[in-house]
């Protein structure tokens, strides 16, 4: 019982870092992904706008999914920071991406059209999935 307690009084300092390392990381994404979007998906949200919110939605588990695989595959925290900041700007770089290619997205999310925030959702938590088994090896 003693060698259990003894891990997990060596491990959690660990955990704790390497969790709120992860989570800043990801807060820091939403934010600069609401940042970029030329709608304001909290104002939506509010308003009842089930599109913006689908679509934040996808934005935040496309930026978790391959932040949690980084860290998962990490040996430290300076290794969560360095391939978590290459997956956030990889997940940014999709949704610009994606905003071009479906133009007027922010139009038609502010409309509310649930299929096109679906379809958005799809393109996000796809490249999120290859981005995660990327970074993961």
């Amino acid at each position: 019982m003693d060698a259990a307690i003894q891990s997990f009084l060596a491990g959690i300092p660990f955990l704790l870092s390497h969790f709120g390392v992860t989570v800043l990381m990801l807060v820091i994404g939403v934010f600069i992904y609401m940042w970029i979007t030329s709608h304001d998906e909290r104002a939506l949200i509010r308003e009842g706008n089930t599109a913006a919110a689908i679509s934040l939605a996808g934005a935040i588990l496309g930026l978790a999914i391959p932040l949690a695989f980084c860290m998962a595959s990490s040996v430290n925290v300076y290794d969560i920071v360095i391939w978590g900041i290459v997956t956030l700007v990889i997940q940014l770089a999709t949704f610009w991406i994606i905003d071009i290619w479906l133009r007027d997205l922010s139009k038609r999310i502010e409309e509310g059209q649930v299929g096109t925030a679906i379809l958005l959702v799809s393109v996000k938590l796809a490249v999120a999935s290859i981005n995660a088994a990327a970074v993961s090896g």
